[in-house]
């Protein structure tokens, strides 16, 4: 699969671990260096800001998606290559996942959940192919990870759907793991059919 840009879902709390900040901006500055473009929520705060910022000082594309209410407060980063207002935050993650070929998940807080397990659901059913990698810093998504085997064990998913996202340990793996995924079915009704 040519990857040409990635969708990274984290966090825009300041107040995290600095760990997780650091490899916001790890993972910003290495997709710069592999020539992938990212989209992202498109705050200047937190891993948000941490990873616009390194993938921008390393030369790379940065398109923020941020709802009109956000940028009001003023939360949206001013430098990007791209920052698209969108109206509301179903808008918002539409959106990026219609830009991205690939999606990222960082450590993050409920939004962050909610957007990895939105993009797991699209590509269950079809509407979404890329890849889905969650970067294991600290072992953070051991929990969510164990909870997907949970649903995959007690068949509200079949085995095959375990094969949907990828782990990485940190920001170093995720351009060889998005490069290894599987490709998934064209067909959205074959997809659906894995039941």
């Amino acid at each position: 699969m040519n990857i040409q840009t990635v969708c990274v879902y984290c966090a825009s709390s300041e107040r995290t671990p600095p760990v997780y900040l650091e490899a916001a901006a790890q993972l910003g500055r290495t997709l710069a260096e592999a020539g992938m473009g990212i989209v992202y929520g498109g705050s200047s705060l937190g891993s948000m800001g941490r990873l616009a910022a390194a993938a921008l000082d390393g030369g790379g594309r940065v398109t923020g998606v941020l709802p009109r209410f956000m940028d009001d407060l003023e939360w949206g980063h001013r430098s990007l290559t791209e920052l698209r207002l969108v109206d509301d935050m179903h808008e918002r993650k539409r959106t990026m996942l219609e830009l991205s070929d690939a999606v990222v998940a960082l450590p993050g807080g409920c939004g962050t959940l909610e957007e990895l397990f939105e993009a797991i659901t699209w590509k269950r059913l079809g509407l979404y192919r890329g890849p889905v990698v969650l970067v294991n810093i600290n072992g953070f998504y051991d929990p969510a990870l164990q909870l997907l085997a949970r649903c995959v064990e007690e068949q509200f998913m079949d085995a095959k759907h375990a094969a949907m996202w990828q782990v990485a340990a940190g920001p170093s793996n995720v351009v060889e793991t998005l490069r290894a995924a599987p490709e998934w079915p064209e067909d959205a009704r074959t997809f659906a059919a894995l039941r």
